[in-house]
């Protein structure tokens, strides 16, 4: 029997030991490792649909370009993303049911088709005020820009699908549910470039709609607005039947582009339309849209920009007061025939972003309003006289990320429409990253930003058509550094988002380009060409002064055949990679003198592509990592390749099967190249195997488009520049690298990995206001301290080894199970100086399996303190701060250890002399001992007191009349000890209010002491020498009173007591100080 139970044990054990060396890699065990959003919130993005619950307008939705939809239940005090993990963040339309406002509808895919636009992904359905969502269909409408609720019967909804710009495709128009979303019916459509730019219903009747049908097309190359697809349709039925309204009832003859609506909800007879033709205009109908008339064709005062603006809302209240949403917000109080600027936006000290594209007006009170545009959103109460800033929606829009080396170390970016900007990825101050914090360096569209390696002050930022300029960030001391070419009759193409880098090799060299490669070896003042043109230089792509359609729109955003990359090699002067727009893709191994087309060798890559990124190895020559995609061309395959070999051959290791949407970007551990990281259109994703498999990072980061990524080199950070929210910071990915060299290590119980530099750094209160409340912006700052992050396989609690001899006694067993019993309920890190252990820290066992952090403060451990209160807490007191130097550090688990190092260092951004610093710790320690032997004191008198107290309530219980003389004895002895009491924390003074004891107690002269030690910068003065003479004074003479007493009343006390058959007394000690 005895071997039978023996072998069931060691197989049982088996199958345990099996189970528990299964754990993969996955997403479930990062849960506890989560990016930081560091903003920033003051320079925020584009918002392009709003809408409010009109019975508690508190309650606010707002969507955004490419950062999800976010809700306020505080009147815009408070926000919260509530899209967080959906198919896409674009958000085209949002639309409150307003007789049950749980239910919110949005129509993903923002309705503006710049060349930056995102897509979307169908129409989703909330119940619950956006904690869940539903996707209802419509997945390949792509761009989704109005949802409309049938007041009267709710599960009836329109979308108004514009489709996407850049395909033509079938699935676009206008649809209709009248089932709450379960199945769609398309009511209205043209062609296969037309979709519905806008549809409104009129209130009074919900069976009357009018839709704008707009025919547009975009290209890589051009953008085209306008045809016979387009046109403004009307409906009385719901759609069942349209008519198309024409030239015949008042509008504009021939083709028609893009076309804005509003309908005046205190009178449904008066509608707008501001119309797209040969001769833009506003047209107006006060029959219900029967006849139409023109009332102005002022471009300066309709907006001029229709395929990005169009548009228009009248006032809840006065049918003639109309805005006219474009760059700036104009509003008419004559019906249309004038406009003057509502609000100004450069040039004053108040001014309000421009570009907007979203607008919300009160239903009964129209003073009440909400702007969306490219920098966030407003809030008016008083009918635009005054306007509030949402200044903490963290949607800016980077195109590309950079860091430098300072401490802490910076962050860089260029964002849509928002210029470029610098910002920290953590600070040494108290609280959170603010937005005052952020610096902005260079306006317009901002791109790539690039810090000078030898004085971070200065640097480089892009904005679009290759305005490079040289910037002074402290200074705003800014100028143009743009290439030109030498000959006067070469026009140089450069890309919206055109390419640029410094050399590694050579910190004043700077590479910039057109559809030439621009060298500088002065930092950008003069620059010479070291390529011919790289692109394709085709002329029927070279058309951008003609692009726009109906109406022209050649500000350069289709600027085509340039060059998007220029990437040197870190392990190779002279060698570049450069990548084009039109996918050709090019390197040089002596500086430009000759180049090497490598296009062909790129298997399955569409010819043309765009190609956004190619990363050189920052350990082997000739190895590349490239990015492209093909989306501007309706293809959202996702495209990366590796060479080996200088691009004569590419491996394909991102697919379709592997993500989700198109790629954008992509970084390669230095130290591992195994890790990988890679951006999408959808979100971040990693890989630890070389890319062979890839998992999206789901923990605590959004569904949100990646359009950059970089690690920091020093402290080994991943930062993730996003187009939608804002800048992101991964801290410390050596624990993912581990993983990433050795997938073994997830089968350990516990694995401590080697942690950052840890600073004891200074810190800061905020600047400008200590006390922000909820409106101000705080991104998440890192965690002070030192960091340690481990790993663990979380066990039974308790796992008990198995007895071999079965007929023991209970004894042998109890005695057997003590002896070999492990428990796995808490974790111990012990850090050590040498083979000297200064410090155990424990905590409960975490209850998930995964990866999880442990803050150690950089102290030892210390000596009790005084106190009025016995303690009975087993943590360890916290001692001085460690010196700089390096220690060990080991993490305990039921029966198993991991160890590392950690280096602590000084702040370094203040001088610090080594022999101050060692004098400090040395006489901290010292003071350490009479603070240990008060406390100890101090001890022993509050539980003689605690035995007297306890002593006296067992006397009144036995016999008080009996016992009156022992209970007075009791009070006395009380009052002594209170009395010695308050030599070491001052007198107890019951008056209410504040009070104050003018005589300083011996724990206030210790404190005194503490502090001025523990913050000197330069040694132990005369004046902490003085301090500490005078606390050991006042501690000498405070043991002696306490020992006296102990020596005499306390034993004649004890003496009296005894003879009463309760004596609850011990011995006792007798405390002095060391010589």
């Amino acid at each position: 029997m005895k071997t039978i139970l023996s072998v069931l044990f060691l197989l049982l054990s088996f199958m345990s030991s099996s189970q528990e060396f299964s754990q993969e890699f996955s997403m479930e065990l990062l849960k506890n490792k989560t990016p930081r959003n560091i903003g920033p919130g003051g320079m925020s993005g584009r918002v392009t649909s709003i809408d409010v619950v009109h019975s508690n307008p508190d309650i606010m939705y707002a969507g955004t370009a490419s950062g999800g939809l976010w809700k306020s239940t505080s009147g815009g005090i408070k926000w919260n993303p509530i899209f967080e993990n959906e198919a896409t963040a674009s958000i085209g339309a949002v639309a409150i049911q307003q007789s049950n406002p749980s239910v919110i509808w949005v129509g993903t895919g923002e309705g503006n088709p710049r060349n930056s636009l995102n897509g979307g992904y169908g129409i989703y359905k909330s119940l619950d005020g956006g904690k869940n969502w539903q996707l209802m269909g419509l997945e390949k409408t792509r761009h989704i820009h109005r949802v409309i609720i049938d007041p009267s019967n709710p599960k009836t909804v329109y979308a108004a699908a514009i489709g996407s710009p850049w395909g033509e495709h079938p699935e676009r128009g206008v649809y209709k549910t009248i089932d709450g979303g379960v199945t769609w019916t398309k009511i209205l459509y043209t062609n296969q470039k037309s979709g519905a730019a806008d549809l409104v219903m009129d209130p009074k009747n919900p069976n009357k709609l009018i839709a704008a049908i707009w025919e547009h097309k975009r290209y890589p190359w051009f953008f085209n607005s306008g045809g016979e697809g387009s046109g403004l349709y009307s409906t009385y039925n719901g759609g069942d039947t349209w008519k198309k309204i024409s030239s015949e009832d008042g509008l504009p003859e021939g083709d028609l582009g893009r076309i804005g609506i509003a309908i005046a909800p205190s009178k449904p007879d008066v509608i707008y339309a501001l119309i797209e033709a040969k001769k833009n205009a506003l047209y107006k109908s006060i029959d219900g849209g029967v006849s139409w008339k023109m009332v102005s064709d002022n471009m300066d005062e309709i907006g001029n920009r229709p395929f990005y603006y169009a548009d228009i809302y009248v006032d809840s209240q006065n049918e003639n007061r109309l805005f006219s949403i474009f760059t700036y917000v104009n509003v008419s109080e004559d019906g249309g025939k004038s406009f003057k600027q509502l609000m100004p936006a450069y040039g004053v000290d108040n001014g309000i972003h421009p570009d907007h594209h979203a607008w919300w007006i009160h239903p009964t009170n129209g003073d009440f309003m909400i702007d969306g545009n490219d920098g966030g959103m407003n809030i008016t109460k008083d009918g635009g006289d005054s306007w509030r800033f949402i200044g903490n929606l963290p949607v800016a829009q980077f195109y590309h990320i950079n860091i430098d080396n300072e401490f802490p170390y910076n962050v860089y970016g260029g964002m849509q429409d928002n210029g470029s900007w610098r910002g920290p990825a953590y600070v040494w101050r108290a609280q959170g990253i603010r937005n005052s914090y952020w610096q902005e360096i260079s306006f317009g569209d901002g791109f790539d930003v690039i810090p000078d390696k030898d004085d971070t002050q200065y640097g480089w930022t892009m904005s679009q058509e290759g305005y490079v300029s040289r910037y002074d960030w402290k200074t705003g001391n800014n100028y143009i550094v743009r290439p030109t070419h030498p000959d006067a009759d070469i026009r140089l193409r450069f890309n919206w988002n055109a390419a640029i880098n410094t050399d590694p090799n050579s910190n004043s060299t700077l590479y910039f380009g057109s559809q030439f490669v621009h060298k500088s070896t002065d930092k950008g003042e003069t620059w010479n060409i070291i390529s011919p043109d790289l692109t394709t230089n085709d002329p029927d792509k070279l058309k951008q002064h003609e692009s726009g359609g109906l109406t022209m729109d050649a500000t350069g955003a289709e600027n085509h055949c340039t060059i998007l990359v220029i990437e040197p090699s870190e392990v190779e002067a002279d060698m570049l990679w450069v990548s084009t727009d039109d996918g050709r893709v090019h390197y040089t191994q002596n500086g430009g003198n000759q180049w090497v087309e490598v296009t062909k060798n790129i298997k399955g890559l569409p010819k043309g592509s765009w190609i956004p990124q190619i990363k050189a190895s920052k350990t082997i020559k000739g190895e590349a990592l490239l990015v492209a995609n093909d989306y501007r061309r309706f293809n959202y395959t996702p495209y990366v390749y590796r060479t080996k070999n200088y691009g004569k051959t590419w491996e394909r290791i991102v697919d379709s099967n592997d993500v989700t949407s198109y790629a954008l970007s992509i970084v390669e551990d230095k130290e591992e190249p195994n890790l990988l990281f890679l951006g999408t259109d959808d979100g971040l994703y990693m890989s630890i195997d070389k890319g062979d498999k890839w998992i999206k990072w789901t923990e605590g980061f959004p569904t949100v488009s990646v359009k950059d990524l970089i690690i920091h080199p020093r402290e080994q950070d991943l930062v993730i520049g996003t187009f939608g929210r804002a800048a992101w910071v991964l801290d410390d990915i050596r624990p993912l690298r581990a993983i990433a060299k050795n997938q073994n290590l997830l089968q350990k119980s516990v694995h401590l990995f080697d942690p950052p530099t840890a600073y004891q750094a200074a810190y800061q209160q905020p600047t400008g206001s200590r006390f922000g409340g909820d409106a101000m912006f705080n991104g998440e700052n890192r965690d002070s301290g030192a960091q340690f992050s481990y790993y663990l396989n979380v066990k039974e609690k308790e796992a008990i080894t198995k007895n071999e001899d079965e007929d023991e006694t209970e004894t042998e067993k109890d005695e057997t199970e003590d002896s070999t019993t492990v428990k796995w309920d808490s974790l111990q890190l012990q850090l050590f100086d040498g083979d000297r252990l200064i410090r155990t820290l424990k905590q409960k066992a975490p209850k998930d399996n995964g990866f999880h952090t442990w803050r150690w403060n950089m102290d030892e451990k210390g000596v009790k303190r005084p106190s009025k209160k016995l303690s009975k807490s087993k943590r360890e007191s916290s001692g001085v701060q460690v010196l700089p130097g390096t220690y060990r550090a080991v993490i305990s688990y039921g029966d198993q250890n991991s160890e590392t190092s950690i280096e602590v260092q000084n702040d370094p951004r203040i001088q610090q002399n080594a022999t101050a610093i060692q004098a400090v710790y040395e006489t901290s320690k010292a003071f350490e001992h009479l603070q240990e032997v008060t406390a100890n004191a101090v001890q022993q008198l509050v539980e003689s007191k605690n035995i007297v107290s306890e002593f006296s309530d067992k006397l009144s219980e036995k016999d008080e009349k009996l016992n009156k003389d022992a209970l007075r004895n009791c009070k006395e002895i009380t009052k002594k000890i209170d009395t010695l009491l308050a030599l070491y924390f001052g007198k107890n003074d019951t008056r209410q209010g504040i009070t104050s004891d003018p005589v300083v107690s011996v724990t206030e002269r210790i404190g005194t002491a503490l502090y001025y030690i523990s913050t000197r910068q330069n040694g132990i003065t005369d004046t902490e020498q003085i301090l500490i003479k005078q606390a050991k004074t006042a501690i000498e003479d405070a043991l002696k009173a306490t020992n006296d007493f102990f020596e005499n009343e306390w034993i004649t006390f004890k003496s009296e007591m005894e003879t009463i058959d309760l004596s609850p007394f011990k011995s006792l000690k007798t405390f002095e100080l060391k010589n």
